[in-house]
């Protein structure tokens, strides 16, 4: 079958699965339902992005300085073992970072942020680190020949050309960070893990997919939104390949 008329036999499928999904779920009561968990699903988005938003931008605070002193020369020989640390965030399941945060500082919001920015540090680190080795050698002679210090170089040409990749860390993280939020609730910090996790318990598929379906659309929005804010920031004449 010629690949045209496979893609238009898809979308035949597709729309006659759309037909009677709308059909079942009219005559089922399915969207009354959700609309039953609107306000929960208001109230716990707010919740489930405020916990992205600390978390997160605690994360990117710490972790661009950070990737910024590891990528400098005089930090070579430690750099690769400082980030096999930072590399235990992402290796021990999120929901063992967060068990051990509530050890530590017991259940709610603290311990949430703690473990979210913990899990959230490693690739924006490591994005900082190898967008700033990555920089064109030639850059940094022609900067140095032209008698900039090494503060100008890092601002004026590395930052610069590395900002394109920093950004990239960025929008994986914050993605992920959205998507790992659920779990926070375990601990008693909210979010739509809330209706996630009650809907698993009591065998509810609405109930449950009442806060999937949105942490997922949340994730879409974050992820849209730091790449159009990368798309406006990074400089034009900058080539993603060299940066």
């Amino acid at each position: 079958m010629p690949i045209q008329s496979l893609k238009g036999a898809l979308r035949i499928a597709l729309l006659i699965a759309i037909f009677f999904v709308g059909v079942w779920s009219q005559s089922s009561g399915v969207i009354d339902d959700f609309i039953f968990y609107l306000p929960d699903v208001q109230f716990l988005a707010v919740q489930h992005l405020w916990l992205t938003a600390i978390s997160g931008g605690l994360a990117i605070v710490v972790a661009i300085p950070l990737g910024v002193v590891l990528s400098r020369p005089s930090m070579a020989r430690v750099a690769e073992s400082a980030m096999q640390v930072l590399n235990v965030g992402t290796t021990i399941p999120t929901l063992a970072v967060l068990a051990l945060s509530m050890s530590f500082l017991g259940i709610g919001t603290v311990p949430a942020v703690f473990g979210l920015f913990v899990a959230t540090l490693l690739p924006i680190t490591r994005n900082t680190y190898a967008g700033l080795k990555g920089v064109n050698p030639a850059l940094m002679e022609a900067a140095a020949g032209i008698g900039m210090s090494p503060t100008q170089r890092l601002l004026r040409v590395e930052l610069p050309n590395a900002l394109y990749v920093i950004f990239a860390g960025i929008r994986t993280a914050l993605t992920i960070n959205v998507g790992t939020v659920p779990l926070a609730f375990l601990i008693g910090a909210g979010g739509l893990g809330e209706l996630i996790f009650t809907g698993i318990d009591l065998y509810d598929p609405v109930m449950m997919l009442s806060g999937a379906i949105p942490t997922a659309l949340l994730a879409i929005v974050v992820d849209a939104v730091v790449a159009t804010t990368a798309f406006l920031v990074v400089p034009r004449g900058v080539n993603p390949s060299r940066a």
